[in-house]
C-alpha cells in the first residue's frame, strides 16, 4: 500500500520532503503533482524505475522519459544546447514544457532513446517539485501519469491513490495540480517541432 503524504503547496514541510527524499534514495517510485498534472518519479540511478513506469503506463522502449531539473544550469549538464536552443528554452523555463534534446553522457544509457540518444527535460515551477529536487540534489527521472487507454493526465491525489495504491511507494497530495500535460517540443532536428500541445503556449515554438 502506498504511503499518502499531504504536503503544503506553497510551503512544503521539511520533514515530509525529507521523507520523500528517503523514499527516492531507497529506490522507491512516487506519484507527485506538478504544474502539468501528476507524474511518476524516481531517482536517476534507480535501475528498476524505468521498468516499473513502463509497466504502469504500458509503454514501449521508444518512449521518451523526462529528467525533471531544478534549474537551467542543471538541465545543461544532461543535454546539448546550441545558441538558439539555449535562448529559446531559457526564456520558457520554468514552465509547463518538455523539451526533447540530444543527451550528454551524463544521462544513463538505459534512459536515453535507444536509437536517437535523446531525452526529455523540463523545469517545473511548483514549490513541491523544487523542494524535492533540492532535497535529492539531482534531477528526477519522470514520466507524466497518463494511464493506458486514456489521454488525460491524472490531477487528483485521491484518484492516484485508488489507481496506483499497490504499484507505487508513495502518493503526494498538495491539493494543487495542473490540469493539462506539458507541451512537448522536439529540438532534435535543429528546429523546434511541437509534438504535443499542452499547458505551455506552443506559439513561441511554431
Amino acid at each position: 500500500m502506498a504511503l499518502y503524504l499531504d504536503i503544503h503547496p506553497a510551503n512544503p514541510q521539511p520533514r515530509l520532503i525529507s521523507k520523500v527524499g528517503d523514499i527516492l534514495r531507497d529506490g522507491g517510485l512516487v506519484a507527485y503533482p506538478t504544474d502539468s498534472g501528476y507524474a511518476l518519479g524516481a531517482a536517476l540511478d534507480n535501475p528498476d524505475a524505468l521498468d516499473r513506469i513502463r509497466s504502469i503506463r504500458k509503454l514501449d522502449d521508444k518512449h521518451h522519459f523526462t529528467l525533471v531539473c531544478k534549474d537551467f544550469a542543471q538541465l545543461g549538464h544532461f543535454v546539448y544546447l546550441d545558441n538558439a536552443e539555449f535562448r529559446a528554452i531559457k526564456a520558457a523555463t520554468p514552465g509547463p514544457y518538455t523539451f526533447i534534446l540530444r543527451a550528454t553522457p551524463e544521462v544513463p544509457r538505459r534512459m536515453a532513446h535507444p536509437k536517437k540518444k535523446t531525452v526529455g527535460v523540463r523545469i517545473p515551477a511548483t514549490p513541491l517539485v523544487q523542494a524535492m529536487l533540492a532535497e535529492i540534489g539531482e534531477p528526477i527521472l519522470s514520466s507524466s501519469l497518463i494511464l493506458p487507454g486514456t489521454t488525460d493526465v491524472l490531477t487528483e491525489g485521491w484518484t492516484v491513490k485508488e489507481e496506483l495504491d499497490h504499484v507505487v511507494d508513495a502518493v503526494i497530495d498538495t491539493g494543487e495540480c495542473g490540469l493539462e500535460p506539458t507541451t512537448v517540443v522536439d529540438w532534435t532536428t535543429g528546429e523546434p517541432e511541437v509534438v504535443r500541445v499542452g499547458a505551455g503556449d506552443p506559439s513561441r515554438f511554431e
